[in-house]
């Protein structure tokens, strides 16, 4: 693939994510959260090049509706990262796509209430449960775009 159309991807995959988090927004942020653009790290399992680009579209979304400060944005930014990186190591030792449900409801469920619990003044335990929850959602609509789209695109 050439870089040109790694950029374009990359780029269409950043606005997709902050558009569905605009329309998203009303469950995306707070304590109860189902945010349904995080099913866009699974992108990464078919095109690891998105790593990067889904941890900016998170990191943007944050910036422009989170509202909740610089340990968001950046806290945005490294769950997008080390999930989409998580999805690519279950991809690279030949897990079914499946597994990649695991980092998607994980990595935001357990990393997010690190700073949450301290912004929102509630316990860890509370949000990360609830967060988890909120994620198995985007889990399984991340399988199901793996399962749509990777023979289709390769």
């Amino acid at each position: 693939m050439s870089k040109t159309k790694k950029i374009a991807i990359s780029g269409v995959s950043i606005a997709l994510y902050i558009i569905l988090m605009y329309f998203t927004q009303g469950v995306s942020f707070g304590q109860y959260q189902i945010r349904l653009a995080t099913s866009f790290y699974a992108l990464s399992y078919i095109y690891p090049f998105l790593i990067i680009p889904m941890a900016i579209g998170n990191m943007l979304s944050n910036v422009l509706m989170g509202g909740l400060g610089v340990f968001d944005i950046l806290g945005g930014f490294l769950v997008g990262l080390i999930t989409t990186t998580s999805i690519y190591f279950i991809k690279k030792v030949n897990l079914k796509d499946y597994f990649v449900a695991i980092p998607i409801i994980l990595g935001p469920g357990l990393i997010v209430p690190l700073w949450l619990s301290f912004i929102l003044n509630m316990p860890y335990k509370v949000l990360a449960l609830s967060l988890c929850i909120g994620q198995i959602i985007p889990g399984i609509i991340g399988i199901l775009l793996i399962k749509q789209l990777k023979n289709k695109l390769y």
